[in-house]
């Protein structure tokens, strides 16, 4: 781990910087997409699936259904924008467009090329979730201030995600690979973390599965800030999640170093 930290350094940035680039020349279709999918969500529960529940139990407090589920939106743009960007989006930049082996010709280091890839999904993260948050809160569904601090939150878990993702690109043969951690990995996650439904529900066995899915631990922590509920779990998950962020975050630099040198 101290070589890799030795090897990281402010070159990273520029790295960084390309990525906002290219992000920055398609805003319309990178921008639009996060702005209008939790209005979509809000209107299909808020009015469908939330007029046939009364409420939801939240910590002894019952809650509105659509109150419940937003910040779980938010949790599941956090992994997705994160994820994504660092599965198919690095694999892309790795394997077909050769940007990688153009950057590495340069004075920077494959640490600084891969924590660059990584600090850009956690901001691809932290723009979801702000546009996100800002859309719940035009409904009222966020409680201020302690909403606000999703937005640091969320380079966090963004980081973790990112990081999880990028693992996945260093091993996989090929693009169509990813398709197995989405299935196995990314899909259970989105349906079975706390989500849409309280984690309680869930059959004992499956309670404990779900403790150790990160997304978990996210939804639990965007949802304790957004009703102003805060119990031991969420931060306990706090820590975990940035423990987990670190470990990922340099097992990502060394099984990635360890293609590209190949």
């Amino acid at each position: 781990m101290n070589s890799f930290m030795r090897n990281i350094s402010w070159r990273a940035w520029h790295v960084w910087r390309r990525d906002r680039d290219v992000y920055m020349a398609t805003w319309k279709t990178n921008f639009i997409p996060p702005l209008i999918e939790p209005i979509l969500y809000i209107f299909a529960f808020g009015a469908g699936l939330g007029a046939m529940i009364k409420g939801i139990d939240y910590l002894g407090k019952e809650v509105s259904y659509i109150a419940f589920i937003a910040p779980g939106l938010i949790s599941i743009d956090m992994m997705f924008q994160s994820f994504y960007e660092n599965s198919y989006g690095s694999f892309v930049r790795m394997y077909y467009q050769k940007t990688f082996d153009a950057i590495i010709a340069t004075p920077l280091t494959v640490e600084d090329v891969i924590a660059g890839e990584l600090f850009w999904g956690a901001t691809k993260s932290f723009v979801g979730s702000v546009i996100m948050l800002g859309v719940i809160s035009a409904f009222g569904l966020a409680s201020y201030p302690l909403s606000l601090l999703i937005v640091p939150y969320s380079f966090l878990a963004g980081l973790l995600f990112a990081s999880i993702a990028i693992c996945f690109t260093a091993i996989v043969p090929s693009i169509d690979t990813f398709n197995l951690p989405v299935f196995l990995f990314i899909t259970p996650m989105f349906l079975f973390s706390g989500t849409f439904f309280p984690v309680a529900l869930l059959p004992q066995w499956a309670q404990n599965v779900a403790l150790f899915l990160p997304l978990t631990h996210v939804v639990n922590f965007t949802r304790a800030c957004t009703l102003g509920q805060f119990d031991a779990q969420v931060w306990m998950g706090l820590i975990g999640i940035a423990v987990a962020a670190v470990f990922f975050f340099f097992l990502g630099i060394y099984l990635m170093k360890r293609r590209l040198i190949r």
